[in-house]
């Protein structure tokens, strides 16, 4: 992979926002800027952003120059290359926001975090109020300050300590933040106020919300629009909860044979929320097709014949006699209301199409009423599509994972939109610049299979040039949905982007490969130094399963962050996973991006904790090398001076290849894809 040579920045959140191509591209134009005066000015920006083609119909020079005012009060200071990139991110958002957001976005998620509306929306501002003095009102810390009145700011000035935000996820999917981990005194210093929006917006990115462009001085500083945005999904994957066969298998009624259940497993909440909808649309005689959770809802027609179809003891004839869509919205709503569905909207929203407020009302409707059957065999066959737990769970973390990273294609469910092989190749470019032909790709969608061969091949292609196990394994194996093979290839593609992470941080390695004898050394030294007893022998090591070595290690490396009197021996199942429950957000809470579960700890799941690992020393290099940077002292000299790191790293050993030794500790040599382990 030498050859590959792409731009690369040094923040990798910022690089994933970027695609290589236009990363070349932006870094042309930044180069020939200053090659002319010999530096880049924020004065320079305006006419340079202007001529380009994203921009250029959106806003006038003058336009730009006064937002790049907003934040720069000297058009002279000089800009570095980021800074150029954040600019450039900055009005690329007021102009999703002008255009009226993304017209192509495949699901709510990514489209909700990618139009930032600086305009507040009051009407949803109202409805997310309401939903979270509903669900948190009786909380015994936050009661107190609820219930928030919507026609103030209240929400923004209580959301800037991070607790509304952390138990709001809880909401959502309950369990996902141990509430031990958040602070939660009245007043929060600014370290404690950072730490709960960190352990925030990391465990938002655990539950599937995409947070682009969302840093937790924006949480500090109650930023309304981007509040609003976080706020919005956390409370879209609560409603939307219940729309996949595993939770309601009686979905399985709206399709018709096996083919169109595979079908139903690939499509996001949003379109099986839909496609139910038209399917009682249609048993109820309703002749048009709901397409979508706006125009096609304006005049609430869709609305009376869905209601009559779900309750009818609660309709009336007078709400398909009326000719005044106003007056339809108000009684659809006062029978939705007889049904105890909350509002979430007004008739004013129905009839001007609010998307996420009509979304957020027939996901309550469905909640409450779903009207499907319980046909016993259909419901078994459902079942039976759904996959073992080991698979699922690791099919939602590398789900959340890709979802992480920013790529344009925003996955539903792993096994289905992998097949045409053009996620993975975004991936693929995210984590190695470079590496893909994007002329020799084809974009979905695609009606030729051959073309998603073809995708697929060079996925294997560049995992092989990656050194990948992929013995035997072609590009047909993706496109079939090979599951055991699909898990095994992402697994490799995680591990290899941490590990190249935590060599990018190792410039004292001078380019020898981490391995993963290096990472258990590390934990284990960092364990040992700060007087602790636990020791481990590999990642398989039947004692991780207590959770008391990664407390201490957590310790180790930020002393203040375990409340140790939080912790359990870890005798029992219950006790062990408090300890594994509490392991998590206090990695999370530090800055750890991590998508494992409880169950991955008690298990000892060997490539979650493999990873947890990795994302903890990655954490802590990251403080040493912001500490030397901050104090101009060499980093290689730094961390060779305390001898925290120093090892003999084995360079002809690649990063790539599973270390046994490591993980095993019986060492073999693996001739081919290893989806067991």
């Amino acid at each position: 992979m030498a050859g590959f040579v792409g731009v690369l920045v040094s923040d990798p959140w910022l690089q994933s926002q970027f695609t290589q191509v236009e990363l070349r591209t932006l870094k042309s134009k930044f180069i020939s800027t200053r090659s002319q005066s010999g530096r880049v000015t924020v004065g320079d920006l305006p006419p340079l952003f202007a001529k380009l083609k994203a921009f250029s119909e959106m806003f006038k020079e003058d336009e730009i120059k006064a937002i790049m005012g907003e934040s720069h009060t000297n058009m002279e200071d000089e800009v570095d290359f980021e800074s150029y990139l954040r600019a450039y991110l900055n009005l690329q958002a007021r102009a999703a926001a002008k255009s009226g957001g993304s017209k192509n976005s495949s699901s709510f998620l990514k489209a909700a975090t990618t139009t930032v509306h600086h305009a507040i929306n009051e009407s949803e501002k109202a409805s997310y109020v309401a939903h979270i003095n509903s669900f948190l009102g009786e909380d015994p810390f936050l009661s107190k300050y609820l219930p928030i009145d919507p026609s103030t700011n209240a929400l923004f000035d209580l959301a800037k300590d991070g607790v509304l935000l952390c138990k709001l996820i809880n909401v959502a999917v309950p369990g996902t933040i141990d509430e031990r981990a958040i602070n939660t005194k009245r007043v929060l210093n600014p370290w404690e106020r950072n730490e709960n929006h960190t352990l925030c917006l990391n465990s938002a990115k655990a539950i599937g919300c995409t947070v682009v462009n969302i840093g937790t001085q924006d949480l500090v500083e109650g930023r309304p629009h981007l509040l609003l945005g976080l706020i919005s999904q956390i409370i879209k994957i609560q409603l939307l909860a219940d729309l996949n066969l595993k939770k309601t298998p009686q979905l399985v009624e709206l399709v018709d044979d096996n083919n169109d259940v595979e079908e139903l497993l690939g499509l996001p909440p949003e379109k099986v929320l839909l496609k139910w909808m038209n399917f009682h649309l249609k048993k109820a005689g309703y002749e048009k097709q709901v397409t979508n959770f706006s125009s096609d809802l304006k005049d609430g027609e869709a609305y009376a014949h869905l209601l009559n179809a779900l309750a009818p003891e609660h309709c009336s004839p007078a709400t398909f006699d009326t000719k005044d869509p106003t007056e339809r919205a108000s009684k659809v709503i006062e029978q939705a209301e007889k049904m105890d569905c909350k509002r979430y909207l007004t008739p004013k929203d129905i009839v001007e199409g609010s998307p996420n407020l009509n979304l957020a009302f027939v996901a309550h409707i469905f909640q409450h009423r779903n009207g499907l059957s319980m046909d016993s065999n259909k419901i078994s066959f459902a079942e039976m599509m759904t996959d073992d737990a080991q698979t699922s769970r690791e099919e939602r973390c590398f789900r959340l994972w890709i979802n992480s990273l920013g790529t344009a294609t925003y996955v539903n469910n792993v096994f289905e939109d992998v097949r045409n092989g053009w996620v993975l190749l975004e991936v693929l470019d995210k984590v190695s610049p470079g590496s893909v032909s994007w002329k020799q790709a084809t974009k979905p969608p695609i009606k030729m299979p051959f073309r998603k061969v073809e995708n697929c091949n060079q996925v294997v292609k560049i995992g092989k040039e990656l050194n990948f196990s992929l013995v035997n394994v072609a590009g047909n194996d993706i496109v079939q949905g090979n599951k055991k093979l699909i898990l095994a290839f992402l697994w490799q593609l995680m591990r290899f982007t941490m590990l190249q992470l935590l060599k990018n941080l190792r410039t004292h390695s001078q380019g020898k490969e981490i391995t993963d004898t290096d990472i258990l050394n590390w934990a284990n030294r960092k364990v040992k130094k700060a007087n602790r007893a636990s020791q481990i022998e590999s990642f398989k090591d039947k004692n991780l399963s207590n959770g008391i070595f990664f407390l201490e290690l957590l310790s180790a490396v930020e002393p203040r962050v375990v409340n140790w009197s939080l912790v359990t021996k870890g005798e029992t199942e219950e006790d062990k996973k408090l300890n594994a429950t509490y392991i998590i957000s206090v990695a999370r809470k530090l800055g750890c991006s991590i998508f494992l579960l409880p169950e991955d700890i008690m298990e000892v799941n060997q490539k979650m904790i493999l990873i947890l690992t990795a994302s903890i020393m990655y954490w802590s290099l990251q403080q040493q090398s912001d500490e030397s940077d901050d104090s101009g002292i060499d980093a290689s000299s730094a961390a060779s001076g305390d001898g925290e790191i120093e090892r003999t790293l084995s360079g002809d050993i690649s990063n790539l290849a599973i270390n046994e030794t490591a993980s095993d500790p019986n060492p073999r040599v693996s001739s081919q894809v290893d989806v067991e382990e």
